[in-house]
C-alpha cells in the first residue's frame, strides 16, 4: 500500500481519470450508470475515524464490480485504519494531518498473515497452505 503524508506531493487528480465517491453514495447505482467506466483512481473519504462506510465501498468495488485501479483513502486516515484498508482493497492512503508516515509503514510489519480471506486474497489461510503443498 502506498502511504502518502498529508503535506507530501503526489500526482494530482487531473493526471488520472479520478472519481471521488461520497460516503453515502450507492455503488450499485454508480456502476449501473456507467460512472466507473474508464476510471483509473477512486477516492473514498473517511470523514472521521469512526465512519467505516468507505471499507464497505472498497470491498464492493473490488469484489462485485472488479475495479482494478487505484483505490485511495482520504480524510481522517489514521495508523489504526491502514491494515484494514489494505485488506479491504485500498492501494493508497493520504494520512491525516500530523500522522507520521514511518510509523504508518511499521503497521504492515506487525501483521504478516491473516486467517481470514480478504479483498486481496479471498481464500482463508488453510486453503492457501493446501494449494502450496499441491504445487
Amino acid at each position: 500500500m502506498k502511504i502518502i503524508a498529508k503535506n507530501q506531493e503526489f500526482a494530482p487528480a487531473g493526471s488520472l481519470k479520478t472519481l471521488q465517491i461520497a460516503n453515502d453514495a450507492d455503488i450499485a447505482q454508480l456502476a449501473q450508470e456507467g460512472a466507473l467506466a474508464g476510471v483509473e483512481r477512486i477516492e473514498l473519504n473517511f470523514p472521521k475515524f469512526t465512519d467505516g462506510r468507505a471499507f464497505s465501498q472498497a470491498v464492493l468495488l473490488r469484489r462485485r464490480y472488479k475495479f482494478s485501479g487505484d483505490l485511495r483513502g482520504t480524510g481522517d486516515v489514521l495508523i489504526d485504519l491502514l491494515v484494514h484498508m489494505h485488506r479491504s482493497g485500498f492501494t493508497s492512503a493520504v494520512l491525516a494531518e500530523g500522522v507520521d508516515p514511518a510509523a504508518a509503514e511499521r503497521q504492515f510489519a506487525r501483521y504478516s498473515a491473516f486467517y481470514q480471506g480478504d479483498a486481496l486474497e479471498p481464500r482463508p489461510l488453510f486453503a492457501r497452505d493446501t494449494a502450496r503443498e499441491a504445487a
